[in-house]
């Protein structure tokens, strides 16, 4: 039988991360003359919340399963968030990421111990890739967004957020990939709207959730910064969670996106990535409400120094 994600799996996922982490703070911030919040999980210690659902997967594993190892697909945050679990719990980790990810990405999980496998992007099918290397040296898929153990563990944010907040906020605008953070906080907060944003051309989750069904990413996918945020298709975990929960998701282009990267180094006094400024930048761009209860996730910070420089300077 398939696992299903759940609520009480997003509560446990919460409770565990709670033991090894400090919550990332739940910041104030006003746009265009309302007062709403960001959530700073670019302050994990891996510089995305990432680590949250790698941490729930890899903890959940028997003593036979961390014997044999982990493999797991990542363009770098979920890369670094798996590649720290592991190596605090005794794990092997093999990488596989695309050869055009950012150096700062590939060079970070490296450092953490794990073994990077390179996949051209595009062109190669990257969890093809995986599957073939776990068809060699066995080992268990974590995946970036499809895993109902990473989906809870991403929902723990939710939880931090309804905690800080005091009540489930009224709308939490989600940076979206494959979808796994915005089905997680679906399950961790229940009575709020979840809005996921993607990039321009690469709104899978918003196509699929419009259509019912999973959809592809076309041949013509324009290019686009967030590198974080490039999944070819959801999952229909992803999709099954969303269904019915989701608002209708938005979509943010690049120059949006360097404009919420520039509010949030001048206004928040923070280091943000081209993707995990998504949500952020549909809130500048005013193509999300927001209200006194609203929450933008900033999901990640890892972006290197000279072209964080030069969107800041531009």
């Amino acid at each position: 039988m398939i696992r299903k994600p759940t609520r009480d799996g997003v509560l446990e996922a919460a409770a565990k991360i709670a033991d090894i982490l400090p919550p990332t703070p739940l910041l104030p911030v006003e746009i265009d003359g309302t007062n709403c919040w960001v959530k700073a999980e670019n302050l994990q210690p891996v510089g995305a919340f990432k680590i949250r659902g790698a941490w729930h997967r890899l903890s959940a594993m028997s003593e036979e399963e961390r014997s044999r190892g982990v493999v797991a697909v990542s363009s770098g945050n979920h890369a670094r968030g798996v590649a720290w679990a592991a190596r605090r719990l005794g794990i092997a980790a093999t990488i596989v990421m695309p050869r055009d990810a950012p150096k700062v990405k590939l060079e970070a999980t490296k450092a953490l111990g794990a073994e990077v496998v390179l996949y051209e992007r595009p062109g190669e099918d990257r969890d093809e890739v995986a599957a073939t290397l776990i068809a060699e040296r066995g080992g268990t898929l974590v995946h970036a967004f499809g895993d109902p153990w990473v989906i809870e563990g991403q929902g723990s944010a939710g939880i931090e957020i309804t905690e800080q907040l005091g009540r489930q906020p009224s709308r939490i605008v989600a940076c979206c990939g494959g979808g796994g953070l915005a089905a997680g906080l679906a399950l961790a907060c229940p009575d709020s709207a979840i809005v996921p944003v993607e990039p321009d051309g690469w709104d899978m989750v918003g196509q699929a959730l419009k259509a019912g069904e999973i959809v592809a990413v076309g041949d013509d996918a324009p290019a686009t910064i967030c590198d974080a945020l490039q999944p070819t298709t959801t999952k229909p975990v992803n999709l099954a969670v969303l269904q019915g929960r989701s608002e209708p998701g938005v979509t943010v282009s690049d120059d949006e996106v360097r404009a919420a990267q520039r509010f949030a180094f001048s206004h928040l006094r923070l280091v943000v990535e081209p993707g995990g400024a998504a949500a952020l930048a549909a809130a500048i761009a005013g193509k999300v409400s927001l209200d006194a209860h609203t929450v933008l996730m900033i999901t990640g910070g890892n972006t290197d120094a000279a072209s964080f420089a030069a969107t800041i300077a531009a």
